[in-house]
């Protein structure tokens, strides 16, 4: 310990920078913000109702996250989503669900199985309710109990630094009608060959699931660009 110094936190968290934070990418997977709007640190401040420096920090964190860039001349917008940009966030998620899935069915005990069904239904709750933030937000923590049964914690943080833009990109195929198998009937697949602690189906599961939303989201993506 360095003399005349201390460790101990004198101030409790910036639960209100926490706060704007979530709104503000919550905003921008719900698609309040859209792609390529730009955000003005003002605006920002009073519609959030905090001060211009929180938004700063605001901004500063969302772009570490790849939901927004700063742009010369043009400040801060909201990053556009592309499928290039997309096509390599579904191959990574290919190879690192499958195999998360795969060992999670291998090793899944009948506490971990009540665990995730749990988390199941709170997407079945959130779809029922058409509330797609809770959705998207649900279907993180079916993917995150999954990662932590397999023992993929290396995995899990690889992907979490991809969780914002993965959201967005459920939250955009979740508002298709596109999709030949709903988003739910899919999960509660790949949740019934954990339980069934059929490996190699739970892996397949996942592939036809990633397969389909990668489609569904280039043809989206294609027809923006």
């Amino acid at each position: 310990m360095l003399p005349n110094h201390s460790l101990k936190i004198e101030n409790t968290p910036q639960t209100l920078r926490e706060l704007a934070l979530t709104k503000v990418r919550q905003a921008i997977i719900a698609g309040y913000f859209e792609a390529g709007d730009r955000l003005v640190e003002r605006t920002l401040s009073e519609e959030l109702g905090v001060s211009r420096s929180v938004v700063r920090e605001v901004i500063r964190y969302l772009e570490a996250e790849g939901l927004i860039e700063n742009l010369p001349k043009k400040g801060p917008i909201v990053a556009v989503l592309t499928w290039q940009v997309a096509e390599q966030i579904y191959a990574i998620r290919m190879l690192l669900e499958q195999e998360a899935a795969h060992d999670c069915a291998r090793l899944a005990q009948p506490h971990d199985k009540q665990r995730l069904h749990q988390k199941l239904m709170q997407i079945a709750e959130a779809s029922n309710e058409h509330d797609d933030i809770r959705r998207v937000e649900a279907s993180q923590a079916f993917y995150e109990t999954i990662f932590q049964v397999a023992n993929h914690t290396i995995a899990w943080e690889i992907v979490q630094r991809l969780n914002s833009r993965i959201s967005r990109l459920r939250a955009l195929t979740l508002k298709s009608h596109e999709r030949r198998v709903a988003g739910f009937e899919r999960m509660s697949r790949i949740y019934d060959a954990i339980d069934k602690n059929d490996a190699d189906l739970a892996r397949n599961e996942v592939l036809a699931h990633l397969t389909e939303a990668a489609e569904l989201a280039k043809r989206i993506l294609t027809e923006q660009e």
